[in-house]
């Protein structure tokens, strides 16, 4: 009896080795043209404008005596929120770098932040506790506890996206993502497809219902709330994914591993379209995120440096590099919602903003 299982279990096993072999030979057929190409047909590109003469560092922020691990910018485009292994969250004004709001976090290991979009009153953090804390920010002065702990992982929370001011999504250790209702704390939906740590995630501009997570896996999955599953699975990388960020028009989506590229995948066509890579960086990404228009990719890197890469283009060398880099390791970017601003977080304990 023993022995027919296995053999059916060989039967099924080359079945499926047969079938992922007729997708990539099709989706090999169907990449008639590199991305350079296709743009290039569309008529001359304009020509990337490049630092130090157009982009320059217009502010630092310092305040953290922490390694910075996240940032994350406000609905309004001039609020930012960051975490810090010193224990706090800081809330800044970005114009004037004056500091709104300074929380203390009963965990000082946090590893990521963020910030509600549309009423811009609610942030979330999580971390190493395996808690994701929600505050309101009239009332979080007074309370280190949080306005809401929620409590079903059991693994470190990497990342937590708001969906709206009543959902968030959280991504953790445990190798699944969670729907959480804020108001009540309950879990909506499980999502559990990875086969390691999920280290990022990102919300659909198009969809609320949609977002993409990244894993050590070396996969991004494309989830569906409605479905409550796993719609596409894009391979590729070659170590862990460790961020991913939608395109503007939610049709595809960018990722940052430590194999040292950046690729760029199309929900469309469900391939990769683009990769990102420079043969002199051999190092990884922490983070990525694009510009409003999704002509740029910006990219953290483990070598103290962002890079900025053309998305229309072979990949094959960035468009430039932010000047006056950070004196360690930059683990978050994120540009404003309104695009005029870049932040660079990183463990050197300062934020900058670039413009």
């Amino acid at each position: 009896m023993s022995e027919d299982i296995a053999a059916r279990l060989e039967v099924a096993k080359a079945q499926v080795a047969k079938l992922k072999s007729d997708i990539d030979e099709l989706r090999n057929k169907k990449k008639d043209k590199e991305m350079v190409q296709v743009a290039s047909e569309k008529g001359g590109l304009r020509e990337i404008r490049k630092p130090p003469s157009s982009v320059k560092l217009r502010r630092t922020l310092k305040g953290h005596f922490g390694k910075v691990y996240a940032t994350h910018w406000a609905g309004d485009s001039q609020t930012l929120i960051s975490a810090s292994q010193d224990g706090k969250l800081i809330i800044w004004n970005a114009h004037t770098t004056n500091k709104i709001q300074v929380i203390p976090l009963r965990s000082s290991w946090v590893m990521t932040c963020a910030f509600e979009q549309s009423k811009n009153n609610l942030v979330a953090c999580g971390g190493l506790d395996n808690i994701c804390s929600i505050f309101r920010l009239d009332e979080a002065a007074a309370n280190a506890r949080g306005a809401k702990e929620l409590t079903a992982h059991d693994g470190y929370i990497s990342c937590c996206r708001f969906i709206d001011d009543k959902k968030i999504v959280t991504a953790s250790g445990d190798s699944t993502c969670i729907l959480w209702d804020v108001e009540s704390g309950e879990v909506l939906n499980k999502f559990a497809d990875h086969k390691g740590d999920v280290m990022s995630v990102s919300i659909s501009p198009s969809s609320k219902d949609v977002f993409v997570s990244g894993s050590v896996d070396s996969t991004a999955k494309v989830w569906d709330v409605r479905a409550a599953k796993c719609v596409q699975t894009h391979t590729g990388h070659e170590s862990d994914v460790n961020s991913v960020t939608f395109f503007p028009d939610g049709n595809s989506f960018a990722s940052g591993s430590d194999d040292s590229t950046c690729r760029l995948f199309d929900l469309r066509s469900y391939s990769e379209v683009n990769r990102f890579e420079y043969s002199k960086i051999t190092c990884g990404i922490s983070s990525v995120a694009f510009s409003n228009s999704g002509r740029l990719l910006f990219a953290g890197y483990d070598d103290n440096n962002c890079y900025a890469w053309d998305t229309l283009s072979d990949g094959k060398s960035y468009s430039f590099q932010l000047p006056t880099s950070h004196e360690n390791r930059i683990s978050c970017v994120g540009v404003s919602p309104k695009g005029d601003a870049l932040c660079t977080g990183s463990w050197d304990t300062t934020l900058k903003i670039w413009a």
